[in-house]
């Protein structure tokens, strides 16, 4: 058998418990919580896959069409009736497309590219995502359907990982804006951006609680240009505010571990990716 190198994990932040639900020598990525709670979608070479928290966790690929080049950034509508996935098929560049959550054709929803998914609105209807224009990374969103893309920031840095607070009032995001990459957060509708974190190591991908009352990101040590994987970093939680903020523990992974959404619905546990060394 091959060496391990992912391994799928859960943490409770009631307990302060973890739980490894499986172990692969595949490369798997950004854990997302079905809404009903019964299994976590992940992506794998370019392939979508649903992986069951109950009975033998064997993932079960979904059909996505002609879109077999997925990246980490897709997600779970809160109904649980759709999914959104980041693809490069069509286009040769990453665009954003729904799809039934149990397979199916995609829909093209961003003629602007490239575009990443990174959020869904809690009312289902919007998107947050991190498109690239002009060579400037900006925090966008789009309604499920399509149509104009309304811009939230404006070149300030590089602009990354959006994902909407529970109340749909504000979505946070991880921003460069001065210097070392830092969690941020802006009006939904548009407005000033609010600085959240201000630490001495690159803060990334912040999701927020369906509870509204934490938010959980990762961390790089402050040299680390980007969000490579294969990295010591360190998981942390802190209130919506960014008060309290402390380390949960530290792990072997970045790129891929948390990309997209993935608190499970009762917002007491969240899913993520522990790599081991190739």
């Amino acid at each position: 058998m091959a060496a391990l190198r992912s391994s799928i994990e859960i943490f409770n932040i009631r307990t302060r418990e973890q739980r490894v639900v499986w172990q692969t020598e595949a490369l798997f990525e950004a854990p997302n919580w079905s809404p009903d709670g019964q299994y976590l979608m992940l992506n794998s070479e370019g392939l979508i896959y649903r992986l069951a928290l109950s009975g033998d966790p064997v993932p079960t690929k979904v059909e996505t069409g002609f879109a077999t080049q997925c990246n980490n950034d897709h997600g779970i509508s809160p109904d649980g009736s759709l999914i959104a996935i980041s693809d490069k098929v069509e286009f040769g560049k990453s665009a954003i497309y729904v799809l039934p959550s149990i397979g199916g054709a995609p829909k093209l929803v961003t003629e602007n590219l490239p575009s990443y998914w990174h959020g869904w609105s809690p009312d289902g209807r919007s998107f947050a995502y991190c498109g690239i224009r002009n060579d400037e990374f900006d925090i966008y969103t789009i309604g499920i359907n399509g149509g104009a893309e309304k811009r939230l920031t404006f070149g300030e840095g590089r602009n990354d990982g959006p994902d909407y607070s529970p109340d749909g009032r504000w979505i946070y995001f991880n921003s460069s804006r001065m210097g070392l990459m830092q969690i941020w957060r802006v009006p939904a509708e548009g407005g000033g951006a609010e600085r959240i974190t201000n630490s001495n190591s690159g803060d990334w991908f912040p999701h927020p609680s369906p509870k509204g009352d934490k938010v959980v990101f990762i961390s790089y040590k402050p040299d680390v240009f980007d969000h490579p994987r294969d990295q010591q970093i360190e998981v942390r939680l802190m209130d919506m505010d960014g008060a309290n903020v402390e380390t949960l523990f530290e792990l072997f992974g970045g790129q891929g571990t948390m990309n997209s959404p993935n608190w499970s619905p009762t917002g007491d546990q969240f899913a993520y990716v522990r790599y081991f060394p190739v």
